[in-house]
């Protein structure tokens, strides 16, 4: 068993989102029609370093459950014409949208790109008529990852610590 430390962030105001500039070379696009297998195919993309594992066993049926859905969005990065990242919003019941999955794949990570990357996310989250927009991280993500999230303005308003295998 292995503790891992979850941090639960928040911004209730749109005002709270701190921008960053474009980089450049990064395309962020809508996936607008709904595939699965898409949705799979960059879950396992990107999360492979960050030990994505919950959905890996997942059968087509509860992929298509999960991403097909209307309260589900996904956006895709682009560099080079290769898929760079991805992130997915939910919509919730209290009109909160969750950021529920954000990351680069390896080849992207450490170019500059994460910042404005979340920025879009976050923008995109609060472009859907949200109240509130929510994300969490733990210690098994990115080591910048919470320093990345608190930057674009998110404040820390949970924090729980697990035991993992």
């Amino acid at each position: 068993m292995n503790e891992v430390t979850v941090w639960y962030l928040q911004q209730t105001s749109r005002e709270q989102l701190q921008a960053v500039a474009d980089p450049g070379g990064i395309r962020v696009e809508e996936a607008r029609v709904r595939q699965f297998s898409f949705n799979r195919f960059l879950y396992a993309l990107v999360g492979a370093p960050w030990q994505w594992v919950d959905k890996l066993s997942w059968s087509d049926d509860q992929w298509r459950t999960y991403a097909e859905r209307e309260e589900l969005r996904t956006w895709a990065a682009w560099v080079e014409g290769s898929p760079a990242g991805y992130f997915e919003l939910e919509k919730r019941g209290d009109d909160s949208v969750e950021i529920c999955y954000f990351g680069l794949a390896e080849p992207f990570i450490g170019r500059g790109l994460g910042s404005y990357f979340l920025y879009r996310a976050i923008a995109e989250a609060w472009g859907w008529d949200a109240n509130r927009v929510t994300v969490n991280t733990c210690s098994l993500d990115h080591p910048s990852a919470l320093q990345n999230y608190q930057s674009r303005g998110f404040e820390l308003y949970r924090t729980e610590t697990e035991q993992r295998d």
